[in-house]
């Protein structure tokens, strides 16, 4: 069976591979460790389209890692903008200092998981793609391709040490990037959640879940639980000025939810409903509407209160920006969600 799957599979995969800006081609010379590395940092919790054109934009800036480690960080962090899960672009920044300093990637996935920010997945990922090694990939769409290829019942992510061997065991030695990139591919375009195609799957005769019926119950999955809803307040401070209004935006700690970014001024996400205890200048607020946002963990609804005085003095550390070109500030969308709240108003 080993055998028979690496070989139907790597077969499929020279015929039906994805495009995608980060690949090579199916018996080309691999992409270098940089590309596929700033992949698969950006692919986590994020689609492939929504991730292409943030990669070509980084790529564009920034063509080597030692182009992005000299960068600065804000410079990175506006750019990443809109991808969320802002602590990637924070540990992005550190490996590429780190990569940069030690004069490049190490080719091993032992070496590659002592960088900041890589885990055994995007190790593994750059290991084989990128160097060629034997190395075990597994992302959500692999689990689901070695959950049902295995009938692996137990519950995830208890499964997981059983996913894992499952795959080593089916992972040739040669091409292994190729096998990794071929049963990401399947995952996601054949083995799909719902409805997989099983007459066009390459290793569909070997699918004990397929033979037993039970491929759409695969992987079992935990019963998620509700997540607490939070509330808070964003402040709009508005200035006239000669060239055009201006709004007050400040830089979030380094540390924590959306760490290091320009952001609207807030209440620190509190239970508060108007923010008038919080607010980073007395006087007169007028509420501006509500937006909503889905974090990993929770999910918020954000006020927007617009401030109505004109003394500012007493703003501190944060800086002006232009209303007029607010998308170059590189918000982060429940920020940038905000904008367009009072862009409507």
């Amino acid at each position: 069976m080993v055998d028979r799957v690496s070989a139907a599979l790597l077969d499929w995969y020279d015929r039906h591979a994805r495009e995608l800006p980060w690949r090579s081609r199916p018996g080309d010379a691999p992409p270098g460790p940089y590309r596929v590395w700033l992949s698969e940092i950006m692919l986590q919790q994020t689609t492939t389209a929504h991730a292409a054109p943030y990669y070509r934009k980084f790529l564009e800036r920034w063509p080597t890692v030692e182009a992005l480690a000299a960068a600065p960080e804000e410079d990175i962090m506006a750019e990443w903008a809109g991808l969320g899960y802002y602590s990637r672009a924070r540990n992005l920044v550190a490996c590429a200092r780190a990569v940069a300093e030690r004069g490049g990637f190490p080719d091993s996935e032992q070496e590659l998981r002592k960088l900041p920010g890589l885990g055994d997945y995007t190790a593994a990922a750059v290991a084989a793609i990128a160097f060629g090694r034997h190395a075990v990939v597994i992302d959500a769409n692999v689990e689901r391709v070695v959950a049902r290829l295995f009938a692996i019942d137990e519950p995830l992510p208890g499964a997981r040490k059983a996913i894992r061997a499952g795959a080593d065991s089916i992972t040739p030695d040669e091409r292994a990037g190729d096998f990794a990139q071929a049963m990401m591919d399947l995952g996601a375009t054949i083995c799909t959640r719902r409805d997989p195609k099983c007459l066009l799957c390459p290793v569909a005769a070997d699918c004990q879940a397929r033979i037993e019926g039970r491929q759409e119950q695969l992987p079992v999955k935990a019963k998620k639980k509700a997540k607490p809803q939070r509330m808070g307040t964003a402040f709009w401070i508005e200035r006239p000025d000669v060239e055009g209004a201006q709004v007050w935006l400040v830089h979030r700690p380094g540390r924590g939810m959306l760490g290091g970014m320009r952001a609207l001024p807030d209440d620190g996400w509190n239970a508060r409903s108007d923010g008038s205890d919080e607010a980073p200048l007395p006087g007169a607020w007028r509420a501006g509407g509500v937006v909503r946002h889905s974090f990993t963990h929770f999910d918020l609804e954000l006020g927007l209160a617009i401030y109505a005085g004109s003394r500012f003095e007493e703003l501190v550390d944060g800086e002006w920006w232009p209303v007029a070109n607010i998308e170059a500030a590189g918000l982060p969308t429940l920020f940038a969600k905000a904008v367009r709240l009072r862009q409507v108003l």
